[in-house]
Formats: structure tokens, sequence, C-alpha cells
């Protein structure tokens, strides 16, 4: 039985997660195969038993894996909108930081004209 490996750093995990659920959804049709082919197997009817629950484990780790990845990627889809929406919230208080400071605010004295 092959078990996936998923890394959670930033760009590895959107890029080799697809190709890893594509992976393991290849396995999950063959396990799924075998089960169904297991039926018309000439297998005594307890090794069948041993031999369906083998690969109804298998079926339910490689579904928790995929589940996993998805997760994965669904998280560093989130975390990188709010990386997104932090820089651009930085970005929308800089610009209104930038005006005020070029024209101060109008007072009495900012509008008095003088005459030597």
């Amino acid at each position: 039985m092959q078990i996936a490996s998923t890394t959670a750093s930033t760009g590895q995990t959107s890029s080799s997660g697809s190709s890893d659920i594509a992976k393991l959804q290849k396995q999950l049709r063959e396990l799924t195969e075998q089960l169904k082919g297991l039926a018309s197997s000439d297998m005594d009817a307890k090794a069948k038993q041993q031999k369906a629950k083998l690969l109804q484990a298998q079926i339910q780790m490689v579904q928790a894996q995929i589940t996993a990845i998805q997760r994965a990627q669904q998280q560093e889809q989130q975390r990188a909108q709010t990386v997104k929406a932090e820089g651009a919230a930085a970005s929308a208080a800089q610009q209104q930081k930038a005006p005020s400071a070029k024209n101060p605010p109008a007072g009495l004295g900012n509008n008095v004209d003088t005459y030597a």
C-alpha cells in the first residue's frame, strides 16, 4: 500500500497537491475495482471477507489522504487571500496618510496673505 505525503509549504501544496490527488484518485479506482472483482473470485468465504476488509481499510485511508490534501489546499488559499487583503488594507492606509502629510489641514494661519 502506498501512502502519499503532503507538504504544507507555500507553493508546493497547491502545485503538487493536485497531482497527489490525481494519483490518489487513480489508486482509489484501482482499489474499488479490486473490491468489486473480489465477489467473482474463487477464494473461500473467509479469505474473501478478510481481503474485503483490507481493501475497505485501504480505500478509507486513501479517501482520508485526499481529504487532508484538499483541506491543506483550502487553508493555503484562505491564507493567501488573507495576506492579499492585509496588503491591500496597508496600501489603502498608506494612501490615506500620504495626502494629509502633503496638504496640511486648513487653519487660521494657512490662509493669511502677507504683504511687506
